[in-house]
C-alpha cells in the first residue's frame, strides 16, 4: 500500500473541523514535502474549488517531478445529468482538457468520475473508455460512496480503479465483501475518508450538534482505546486502513505542515493485530449516517 496525497483541502474550506484552506505558498511547501518524503500519487479533482490550480502551479515550478509521480483527477459531479449520450464525449473531453489546462499536464494517470451513479451508465463508461484509448488517460475508474456501486464497478470489467470510502468507523466495504471481491479479480482500490473529514479526530464536545448525540459516545470509545493503548488517534486511523491488503492507495488530505509529519509517521508504523481486532470488532456496525457525510443533517 501506498499514500496518496488528496488535496481538497487546498483549493477549497473543507471538513467538519478546522475548515480552513491553506495559502497557496503554504499549500506548494506540503506538495513538495509530501513528494519529497516519497509520496508519489497526487489525487485531484475539478470539482475541488482551487485545487487543481494549486498542483498545476506546484507542477510548473517543478516540471520534473511530472515524470516522477501518479496524477489523479476526477470528471465535475453531476455534469452529464441533462447531456444526450452523443455529447457524453465531447463533454468529458472538455472537462479533461479544461483540467490538462489546469494542471499544466497532457496526460492524466487516473481519471475518474465524480459522480457515483454513473458507474450504473454504460453510455457514460464508454466514453470514458475512449478517452483512455485515444491516449489522454491511462488508467479510468470511479469514486464512489455505497457498497453497491463498488461491487458494480468491480464486476463491469472495463475500468481499472475505484475510489471508496473506508476508515476504522466505516467498515462497510469491509463486512459487505466488497474488499474480498476485489481481492478475488485483482481489483485496485483506492480508499479515502480515513479521518472522516476529521471526525475521528474530535473530542466529543467539539462535535456540531447535529452530529453530536450518535457520534459523541463513538468518539469516547476511540478515545478509550487511545488511553488504553498509547496510540494516537492518526496512529489508529492510518493504522486501520493500513492493515487492508486489498487497498492499494490510501488518499489522505491535510493543512498543515505538523498534520502531514504525523500522517507519514504513523504509515509508516503499524497496528498491532490485538488492536486491529478490537477496532474491527468495536466498530463495525456504525451508523451510515454517522460516517457518510452526505448523510449529514446539518
Amino acid at each position: 500500500m501506498e499514500l496518496c496525497l488528496g488535496t481538497v483541502q487546498f483549493g477549497m474550506d473543507y471538513g467538519i473541523r478546522g475548515k480552513r484552506k491553506p495559502p497557496l505558498a503554504e499549500s506548494l511547501e506540503l506538495l513538495d514535502y509530501a513528494v519529497q518524503n516519497g509520496i508519489r500519487t497526487i489525487d485531484t479533482a475539478n470539482a475541488y474549488g482551487e485545487a487543481e490550480d494549486v498542483v498545476g502551479t506546484y507542477l510548473e515550478k517543478h516540471p520534473s517531478v511530472r515524470k516522477e509521480i501518479t496524477l489523479i483527477s476526477k470528471f465535475r459531479p453531476n455534469l452529464l445529468d441533462d447531456v444526450p449520450p452523443e455529447r457524453y464525449y465531447s463533454v468529458m473531453k472538455a472537462n479533461l482538457e479544461e483540467s490538462f489546462r489546469r494542471l499544466h499536464t497532457d496526460t492524466l494517470d487516473g481519471y475518474l468520475l465524480h459522480s457515483a451513479r454513473y458507474v450504473f451508465n454504460d453510455d457514460i463508461i464508454a466514453a470514458l473508455r475512449r478517452l483512455k484509448k485515444e491516449g489522454y488517460v491511462k488508467s479510468i475508474g470511479v469514486s464512489v460512496y455505497e457498497t453497491e456501486e463498488a461491487r458494480k464497478g468491480i464486476l463491469r470489467g472495463d475500468l481499472d480503479v475505484l475510489q471508496l470510502p473506508y476508515s476504522m468507523l466505516d467498515q462497510r466495504m469491509l463486512q459487505s465483501g466488497i474488499f474480498a471481491l476485489a481481492m478475488e479479480r485483482r481489483f485496485p482500490l483506492h480508499t479515502r475518508s480515513a479521518f472522516i473529514q476529521g471526525l475521528i479526530m474530535m473530542e466529543p464536545e467539539e462535535v456540531p450538534p447535529f452530529l453530536r448525540e450518535k457520534a459523541a459516545p463513538i468518539l469516547k470509545e476511540v478515545s478509550g482505546i487511545c488511553r488504553e493503548t498509547g496510540l494516537t488517534r492518526t496512529q489508529l486511523s492510518i493504522g486501520f486502513v493500513k492493515q487492508q491488503s486489498a487497498v492499494t492507495h490510501l488518499v489522505f488530505g491535510v493543512r498543515n505542515m505538523e498534520q502531514l509529519k504525523e500522517d507519514i509517521s504513523a504509515f509508516q508504523q503499524g497496528l498491532p493485530d490485538s488492536v486491529m481486532r478490537e477496532l474491527e470488532k468495536r466498530f463495525a456496525h456504525v451508523e451510515a449516517d454517522i460516517v457518510m457525510p452526505s448523510l449529514w443533517k446539518k
